[in-house]
């Protein structure tokens, strides 16, 4: 099979059809005639926010370009249960062939973006924003963070090279919040802003006073982070993280914190019930 690049997750997609396809898909290959044409409809099992078609577009474009699809819902929109999400049509060999792979990735995207919906409406009304992490399925990370947004939230880092985080191991080995920060400080560009974690009040004075632009909340109750954010005064940006669920995430916005950051939307978002069904 010869795949040619064609967009930003090419790669992740020929990977996953390599492993799926092997030598060939002997199934559909012995069944269906070669040039025999068919139309599909990808369905919606559950109401969900729709992610990820242009991923299934370039699933099937990369078996076989003359497959055509055709969306009922853009990403980012809502469907019904029973709903038809997009047709599909052209050589039913590469329909049948693409199909599970078009499906783990849809149904998995659609997920975390419905998931990350519920918490951006979960704050309506308040200053703060939900932001992912780090924590997504290895070789997805990219599609997965492309879901969030879809889904109304904002990225964190992409990766380590993105921007800078101190954490309670780096403030560990440094010996101390200011050591690190001044380390930081001595290291990177003036460009990059410094975000530390703190676990305690004392920390986010000594991160302040060092010069820290952006101070992560870890695991603080709500009173407090209400402290932190009077301590802070502005001065930095203030991001809570750890124990955040749909039930508490209000509460936690509505100490004024600025981001919300969520691991549970990418790592814990699961998948969504979506059929693809060949028209007889």
């Amino acid at each position: 099979m010869n795949f040619v690049w064609s967009g930003p997750w090419s790669e992740t997609i020929k990977s996953a059809l390599y492993q799926d396809i092997g030598r060939g898909d002997i199934t559909t290959n012995s069944i269906v005639q070669a040039g025999q044409k068919a139309e599909a409809v990808l369905v919606a099992r559950e109401d969900l926010v729709v992610c990820g078609l242009p991923v299934v577009a370039e699933v099937f474009s990369l078996l076989d370009s003359r497959i055509r699809m055709l969306p009922e819902t853009p990403d980012g929109g809502g469907v019904r249960a029973g709903n038809v999400i997009c047709t599909i049509s052209g050589p039913a060999r590469g329909i049948l062939t693409g199909e599970r792979v078009a499906l783990n990735f849809f149904q998995n995207l659609s997920a975390v973006a419905t998931l990350t919906r519920r918490y951006v409406e979960q704050i309506a009304g308040t200053n703060a924003q939900i932001v992912d992490t780090r924590k997504t399925t290895p070789g997805l990370r990219q599609l997965q963070k492309y879901a969030v947004r879809i889904g109304g939230g904002r990225n964190h880092r992409m990766g380590l090279d993105d921007g800078v985080l101190i954490k309670e191991n780096h403030i560990a080995l440094a010996g101390s919040v200011t050591e690190a920060i001044k380390r930081v400080e001595e290291s990177v560009s003036h460009l990059h802003r410094i975000q530390i974690e703190c676990e305690t009040l004392d920390q986010v004075r000594e991160a302040l006073n060092a010069g820290a632009q952006a101070i992560l909340l870890d695991n603080m109750d709500l009173d407090t982070m209400r402290r932190a954010v009077d301590i802070a005064g502005g001065k930095a940006l203030l991001e809570a993280s750890g124990t955040v669920n749909l039930d508490n995430v209000r509460a936690v916005a509505e100490t004024g914190v600025d981001l919300i950051s969520v691991g549970a939307i990418t790592h814990s978002a699961g998948s969504k019930d979506v059929s693809l069904l060949v028209k007889s």
